[in-house]
């Protein structure tokens, strides 16, 4: 029996996510990653993403990270890893969290109380999370955490998105949406990602996203203007439920107190990073 209000791990991932997501739209990871000799904005992400898993092939990302087109990941994967280690990578991406951070926090957030008692609860809550059937998470929780607060805070949100998001597949799996329908369906709920972003980072082609509508249009998901019917709404509602139960352990670990104070102190981060310019303006919505 959970003694969480209902949703209110989501919520707290809803802002932890995005927060420690700015690094992926950062120039500071381009910057230094292209001091490595990876130059190439699709290979950053791989490799990034991928480094704590060690010198991976395009097979084991494809798998991990589900929705993007092999033939994509192969053209990066494993040829990134001739340029730089994982290792090295790494070193990198943390560095660039740093510049990010205090880029879009400033500094006094950046030695504030409020910082650090956000990274104690985090960590706290990925106390809870568990290994199994979680590759990416089960890698980054293999990774030493940073000292400082605003670095163990980053690496605490590591742990808890990949956490849900190992989990959020396994659903993914169980309701039968293949990597294309599942950005197809998450972006007609208006909440997803816009298709301009999908096709020019996933790999997938404009005839890939309309022969994905059909599938979906043929099982009665998704109706003739791209829009989700009673039944899609019912779909992308039990997916988001099941994922829920799936990445409950963290936060009922935290405790409902400590789950509020997080959620409130993220908002608050991600709100001055948000008004920093920390995302693109066209990254969200079904345009």
């Amino acid at each position: 029996m959970s003694t969480l209000p209902p949703r209110a791990g989501r919520r707290c991932h809803n802002a932890v996510n995005p927060l420690h997501s700015t690094i992926y739209f950062s120039p500071d990871l381009g910057k230094e990653l292209g001091e490595l000799g990876v130059e190439d904005s699709n290979a950053v992400y791989f490799a990034t993403r991928s480094a704590a898993m060690g010198a991976v092939g395009p097979g084991t990302v494809t798998a991990a990270f589900y929705n993007f087109n092999h033939d994509h990941v192969a053209r990066h994967l494993p040829a990134v890893w001739s340029v730089a280690s994982p290792q090295a990578v790494l070193d990198a991406r943390l560095r660039a969290v740093d510049t990010t951070l205090r880029r879009l926090l400033g500094e006094e957030a950046i030695a504030s109380p409020e910082l650090a008692e956000a990274a104690g609860l985090a960590l706290r809550a990925a106390e809870g999370c568990t290994r199994h059937a979680r590759p990416l998470y089960a890698a980054h929780a293999d990774l030493p955490v940073p000292e400082e607060p605003h670095l163990a805070y980053w690496h605490a949100g590591a742990l808890l998105r990949e956490h849900r998001g190992d989990g959020h597949i396994a659903a993914l799996l169980t309701a039968g949406l293949d990597p294309l329908e599942a950005l197809v369906s998450h972006t007609a709920t208006g909440k997803g990602m816009s298709p301009r972003w999908i096709l020019s980072t996933r790999g997938w082609g404009g005839d890939d996203w309309d022969a994905a509508c059909e599938r979906l249009r043929g099982r009665g998901l998704l109706d003739a203007e791209g829009e989700l019917t009673e039944a899609g709404i019912a779909l992308r509602t039990e997916l988001e439920e099941a994922t829920d139960r799936l990445d409950a352990a963290p936060y009922e670990h935290l405790g409902a107190a400590g789950v509020e104070r997080l959620t409130e102190l993220t908002r608050g981060f991600l709100f001055t990073a948000a008004s920093a310019g920390a995302f693109p303006e066209d990254l969200m919505g079904k345009g």
